[in-house]
């Protein structure tokens, strides 16, 4: 069955980087692109970060843009999320998802359990 395990959350001061990974199992990973949603407390689920089937073709949310870094390894069929330059605003529960083709928005077909991330001031 499909799973996807996200892993490397935890909490950081402001301007301190962390990675995030969501390793894959139970499908063809290189047949789906893969992204990065977050969920703070109170607040609706958005899109951060997603990357197509080859890593050819990448999307960022405005607010990451520049401080976060989405790859994929093929061979480890693991997605990762560099964060640099964290900010308190970026404090939320971490998501990967996986999806046929790149797109922003939540219809993604399936969802990792997700990965605190704190960021202090």
């Amino acid at each position: 069955q499909v799973q996807l395990v996200e892993s490397g959350g935890g909490l950081v001061q402001a301007g301190g980087s962390l990675r995030l990974s969501c390793a894959a199992s139970g499908f063809r990973f290189d047949n789906y692109a893969m992204g990065w949603f977050r969920q703070a407390p109170g607040k609706e689920r958005e899109f951060v970060a997603a990357i197509n089937w080859s890593g050819s073709s990448i999307d960022y949310a405005d607010s990451v843009k520049g401080r976060f870094t989405i790859s994929r390894d093929k061979a480890k069929k693991t997605v990762y999320l560099q964060m640099n330059s964290l900010k308190p605003e970026d404090t939320a529960v971490y998501y990967c998802a996986r999806r046929n083709v790149l797109r922003r928005d939540g219809t993604y077909d399936s969802w990792g359990q997700g990965t605190q991330v704190t960021v202090s001031s």
